[in-house]
């Protein structure tokens, strides 16, 4: 995510706590944090990704993704 729109998120909370947000400011911030949350979310799985657990009899195994509670 680009430098610009990370300091546009932290001026936005900054407003919200002392002034307060507009609806279209409310709907900006709301689609700011939901596109640097997926950034995030997709770099820390390329991260775990490349995590190997080693077992104690030696062998290694990847990570493996949990199922999706129902």
């Amino acid at each position: 995510m680009e430098h610009e729109k990370i300091e546009r998120i932290n001026e936005l909370a900054r407003k919200k706590k002392t002034v307060g947000l507009t609806q279209a400011e409310l709907a900006e911030q709301a689609a700011l944090r939901r596109e640097y949350l997926d950034g995030f979310r997709a770099n820390m799985e390329d991260i775990l990704k490349g995590v190997v657990i080693q077992r104690p009899d030696g062998t290694k195994q990847p990570l493996q993704k949990k199922a999706p509670k129902q």
